[in-house]
């Protein structure tokens, strides 16, 4: 996990690992959890964003599993990819609710989803003693969508496509500010001293 000072405000910028999102997901606590859970850390869904996502949302294209975004930051309408795994889950979870398929997945407030996001926190807090799950917030599980597709060599401009972000500067300095420990460790490989 990597942590960063925030500009002007108290608190810590979080990111995680791959394994770290992937105990962090195993944690949520039943079907709902984890499908909001994942909308943020798998396909960088703002809190916001989370609680307006329906099973009519999750659509194939040619290019794979995409959630539709209809209503973005800025009303912005995007599409980003959804592993398949979440995809199927959502199917799975709209086939069994008693809901019509545009009623949202996530029937909470967006309040309710932070509360989800500090408490699965706090749990992989007691399973590790990491300091740094007390500062995960929702939209830390979005600034690490962002960076693990970029480190897994994904287009930049692409990565904020799929995003909804518009300026380069805003994603490079708020999204990638920090290297993550993997990228870190691979450069480290490369000085024999280290």
């Amino acid at each position: 996990m990597k942590m960063e000072n925030y500009d002007s405000k108290d608190g810590k910028k979080v990111w995680l690992t791959e394994r770290q999102v992937e105990h962090f997901l195993s944690d949520a606590d039943g079907t709902q959890q984890r499908i909001a859970l994942g909308l943020g850390a798998r396909c960088g869904l703002r809190v916001g964003e989370i609680v307006d996502v329906t099973p009519a949302d999750v659509v194939e294209t040619p290019a794979g599993p995409r959630v539709r975004v209809w209503e973005g930051k800025g009303d912005k309408y995007r599409e980003t990819p959804v592993p398949q795994s979440l995809a199927s889950t959502i199917e799975a979870y709209a086939d069994v609710r008693d809901a019509a398929p545009d009623v949202p997945l996530v029937d909470k407030s967006t309040r309710t989803v932070e509360r989800w996001v500090s408490r699965t926190a706090e749990r992989r807090y007691a399973a590790t003693s990491d300091v740094g799950w007390n500062h995960l917030g929702p939209h830390d599980l979005r600034r690490t969508w962002g960076t693990l597709l970029v480190e897994h060599d994904v287009e930049p401009g692409l990565v904020m496509d799929w995003g909804g972000w518009s300026d380069w500067d805003t994603f490079r300095e708020h999204y990638l500010g920090a290297y993550s420990l993997d990228a870190e460790r691979r450069q480290m490989k490369k000085v024999p001293w280290l």
